[in-house]
């Protein structure tokens, strides 16, 4: 009996180390992404210019915010905040102050869409889920993962 209680001690001391740094940041999901983006036509004409952001809903988690960082740069982030269990207040929003991205949850942390970085204490270190975006030419973006 000793030798079963010692080894279910061991168990949980030693199989209970956090190898993960951020146990906060995984509650978003894997979900697929296939969006093409033309900076020519009117809702991503914004894109054609350094600092400008564009939110498109109904892909990814929340849906993706794209963020135009130089004439050669296009990023994609999934909007829903990474430090949080998604719901009807994750979506992340345009703050008003440049490029950052604000939860409407009682956290309201704070991310960078120039960098991906959380900006607010209690945004868990957590980073925006990115997007992979490849120029297929003539103004026009896939957007995947």
């Amino acid at each position: 009996m000793k030798k079963i209680l010692l080894a279910l001690s061991c168990i949980v001391i030693f199989g209970c180390s956090n190898t993960d740094d951020n146990n906060n940041c995984n509650f978003l999901l894997d979900v697929g992404v296939n969006l093409t983006v033309n900076t020519n036509f009117p809702q991503f004409s914004q894109l054609q210019f350094t600092g400008n952001s564009v939110y498109v809903s109904g892909y990814g988690n929340k849906g993706i915010w794209l963020y135009r960082a130089s004439s050669a740069i296009l990023y994609a982030w999934d909007a829903a905040d990474p430090g949080v269990i998604p719901s009807s207040c994750s979506t992340l929003t345009d703050s008003g102050i440049g490029d950052i991205v604000v939860s409407g949850c009682d956290e309201a942390n704070q991310f960078s869409l120039a960098t991906g970085l959380g900006l607010s204490d209690n945004s868990h270190s957590c980073t925006l889920l990115p997007y992979r975006v490849e120029n297929i030419g003539n103004n026009t973006y896939l957007v995947s993962n």
